[in-house]
């Protein structure tokens, strides 16, 4: 028998942040970006049915979901500590993934994100975009935000997401947070989104805008007078206009960068890297969207260099570019040259190293 209990206690206190459970593969643990084998034991597909219903633990809604898309979005809870579980099919046995959620967010001032960012949350209405590709570290970011505002605002959070990872206690601030899937308190996000209208919140967070049903529902909630905070899977803030844009056909585009040049307010996107010390390392991308950006995504043509352009050459309002970000944490040995390289073009290299020079001068270095 599987000793499912004993891999999740193993990986809790080895620091994992993500454990991998697949037939015919010892169990893996990802510590610091490196998967780790967890003990001699070889899962058999025997296994991993029995993994399946000590996570299921016979719920008819979540079986019914898995056995009809093949796939299932949960959570799990051992001793206090929370787990996010993905489960899917290989070779027509179950696949897990298990994400570690620890009870304590760390502090805001910790992550690393730019206090630009913190400073939006207090718009009245608008959009905010917290970016970047899987495992950089959005969910914390949201989560962040989220007990920073309850902390030091009084405002009705509504927050939707799959599924629910942080609890949140009311402080300063009331908050409502929904599971969002089949079998849950919501069937979609855009369902949440267009409810949250009739229910007085003043900063409503979308934990995943996936669809343009749900970036309509956003918008119209942000022209209602609410301060919307929502994420998105892409690689950084120029990309994030451009798939905002395109969730549209051609002919509605010019209605949407109308709106979206008027309401987006900021985008940070992120990146995660193994520091020198190895911890990771948050490296932030941000576009504070200003007259010049509103213009930039108004035109018929988007241009992503443009856009990028006009981030670089707005610092002083507090945009942030990637450049700027490696250069700044390489001068502070926080990573390395090739780390820094490796995140930008080979075109961008002359700039990168500009921008270090300047940096040292600056610190009189």
């Amino acid at each position: 028998m599987i000793q499912i209990e004993k891999i999740l206690q193993n990986a809790i206190n080895k620091d994992a942040s993500d454990i991998h459970l697949i037939c015919g593969l010892k169990p893996m643990l990802r510590i610091a970006r490196e998967l780790v084998a967890e003990g001699d034991h070889i899962l058999t597909e025997e296994d991993m049915y029995e993994i399946y219903d000590y996570i299921v633990k016979g719920n008819i809604d979540k079986d019914n979901v898995f056995k009809e898309t093949k796939k299932l979005d949960t959570a799990l809870e051992l001793k206090g500590i929370r787990f996010r579980v993905n489960i899917s099919l290989s070779n027509d046995i179950p696949v897990l993934t298990l994400r570690i959620i620890k009870n304590e967010l760390p502090k805001y001032e910790e992550l690393g994100v730019p206090e630009i960012v913190r400073r939006m949350t207090y718009q009245q209405q608008g959009l905010i975009l917290v970016t970047g590709k899987t495992n950089s570290g959005k969910t914390t970011t949201l989560n962040a935000l989220i007990n920073e505002i309850n902390k030091t605002q009084n405002k009705k959070i509504l927050s939707l997401e799959n599924p629910i990872e942080y609890k949140h206690t009311s402080n300063k601030s009331i908050i409502v947070q929904k599971e969002v899937g089949q079998g849950r308190d919501l069937r979609s996000f855009s369902d949440g989104v267009k409810n949250s209208l009739r229910e007085d919140c003043d900063i409503l967070v979308i934990g995943e805008i996936r669809d343009r049903e749900t970036m309509e529902a956003g918008i119209e909630m942000a022209e209602s007078g609410h301060l919307v905070i929502g994420t998105l899977h892409t690689k950084s803030c120029a990309e994030t206009i451009d798939r905002m844009i395109n969730f549209y056909e051609v002919r509605d585009q010019a209605s949407i960068k109308y709106l979206l040049s008027s309401l987006l307010k900021l985008v940070i996107s992120q990146r995660l890297l193994t520091g020198t010390d190895g911890k990771l390392v948050l490296v932030p991308e941000v576009m504070v969207v200003d007259n010049v950006v509103s213009g930039l995504i108004r035109k018929e043509k988007l241009s992503v260099s443009e856009i990028e352009d006009a981030i670089q050459s707005s610092l002083e309002k507090g945009s942030i570019s990637l450049i700027n970000s490696i250069a700044r944490l390489f001068v502070e040995d926080r990573i390395t040259l090739d780390q820094a390289k490796s995140q930008i073009e080979e075109k961008n290299y002359e700039m990168l190293n500009r921008t270090i020079m300047q940096l040292r001068i600056k610190q009189g270095r």
